[in-house]
């Protein structure tokens, strides 16, 4: 009854206004004070330490980095136009670029904020100059976007792995066959709308000749030798998600110069939004470690286990449990939110029942990816309004049958778990 009251009182908050991470450590404050008094509270101090002093964490703020020195030297745009040129000839045109454009850009990005509002800025305009469905052209960037959190480098993926000490680049390769998986999947949905109804897509020409297929390819160069750079080095062991992540830093800027208008002007505005955007991720772990100290020392996280644990579900009850669970959390909290209120609580449940929890943080992801374009907190829904002048109700309706997509892609894992554990079973990691 203490942790529903602390819960409500955490949606209570929400829904009065108040951020994420306030909201999440006056939950966890109350539940100490109300479990142990004020000498609960004696141990925040060391929470405090433990929740900063984690090398993992610094891979966050070098990952936003790395995307906010591609975002401001212009080569997002890039991106769109090279794939615009390969993958427009498909049906449905610019609103295959449009996913594509996001999950290359979701390789670089590890945000889906990020990636949405990058491939839009980009797509928005052309899309309503050429006259397509401004109901799908927004569904499909809204979607996409959601791509930056499943393809790696995720930001999702690198706090479940803290808190959960599962290894981060087993989480990174486990995202890379769903994330591709959900594109195609959301490129033959848009193939197949665009042929059952034209109006919504003109077609486009293919390139004129070999000139402009050359042009395309190269565009996409810079993106290649970068992902390449990072992915390819953490699967093969050669560094860490961390070291990965400065390296891709320093090709990023490496990148910018030579392809890209990187100015200092423009590198000082990265800086600045890359603290501004690790100070709320941050803060929000922060606030996390607190709610956990606190269900910790109450033994909540025990006795939660031993009540699912005595229900007798089966496997297959468990994740359809799992399933209503973050339909509706996904409803009402915010992404990050999701992780930290539940991960604490679930993950001994987890290894209860034997399940892998690579897997488990690919399905995590998966949901959080539905909460981002559910109604009413779905942040991805905002992004792509505040930067065209459609109605949010087209934003909700254009997303639904990527809703549904986002469902399939779950049920898939729950049949076929090899989807996301072949590639870790596979890869070299380095300790």
């Amino acid at each position: 009854m203490l942790l529903l009251f602390v819960f409500i009182l955490f949606l209570v908050l929400l829904a009065a206004g108040m951020r994420v991470p306030f909201s999440i450590s006056i939950a966890g404050v109350v539940y100490l004070i109300a479990h142990g008094g004020i000498d609960a509270l004696k141990g925040l101090g060391l929470v405090s330490w433990g929740a900063t002093n984690s090398f993992t964490l610094t891979s966050i703020p070098l990952f936003i980095l790395m995307a906010e020195i591609m975002q401001r030297s212009g080569l997002s745009v890039r991106i769109y136009n090279g794939l615009s040129k390969l993958v427009r000839v498909l049906p449905g045109g610019l609103l295959q670029t449009n996913i594509a454009g996001c999950a290359l850009f979701a390789a670089i990005s590890g945000s889906s904020v990020a990636t949405a509002a990058a491939i839009g800025t980009a797509a928005l305009p052309q899309l309503a100059k050429r006259n397509y469905s401004p109901r799908l052209s927004a569904g499909t960037l809204a979607a996409g976007g959601t791509l930056g959190i499943l393809i790696p480098p995720s930001i999702a993926m690198i706090l479940y792995g803290t808190f959960t000490e599962t290894s981060i680049a087993k989480l990174f390769m486990a995202g890379i066959v769903p994330g591709l998986l959900l594109t195609a999947m959301f490129m033959l949905y848009v193939g197949i709308k665009a042929w059952l109804d034209p109006s919504v897509a003109p077609r486009e020409p293919a390139p004129a000749n070999a000139a402009e297929y050359k042009a395309a390819l190269i565009d996409l160069v810079p993106f290649v030798l970068l992902i390449g750079g990072t992915i390819g080095a953490i699967f093969f062991g050669l560094v860490t998600p961390t070291e990965a992540a400065a390296v891709g830093c320093v090709l990023a800027i490496i990148i910018s110069r030579i392809w890209g208008d990187l100015s200092f002007g423009a590198f000082r505005e990265a800086l600045k939004s890359t603290v501004l955007i690790n100070g709320n991720i941050l803060f929000i772990v922060f606030s996390a470690f607190i709610f956990s100290y606190a269900i910790s020392l109450g033994g909540m996280g025990e006795k939660f286990t031993a009540y699912l644990v005595g229900l007798n579900l089966s496997r297959l009850e468990f994740f359809f449990a799992l399933f209503v669970l973050y339909t509706v959390l996904g409803c009402l909290v915010e992404s990050l939110g999701m992780i930290v209120i539940t991960v604490p609580l679930l993950y001994p449940v987890l290894l209860k029942y034997g399940i892998d929890p690579v897997w488990f943080g690919i399905v995590l992801v998966v949901f959080i990816e539905l909460g981002q374009i559910s109604p009413p907190l779905g942040i991805n829904l905002f992004v792509i309004q505040s930067i065209w002048d459609g109605k949010l109700s087209d934003v909700v309706m254009g997303t639904i049958p990527f809703h549904l997509i986002m469902f399939l892609l779950l049920f898939m894992l729950v049949f076929w778990p090899e989807l996301a554990l072949w590639l870790p079973q596979h890869m070299t990691v380095k300790l």
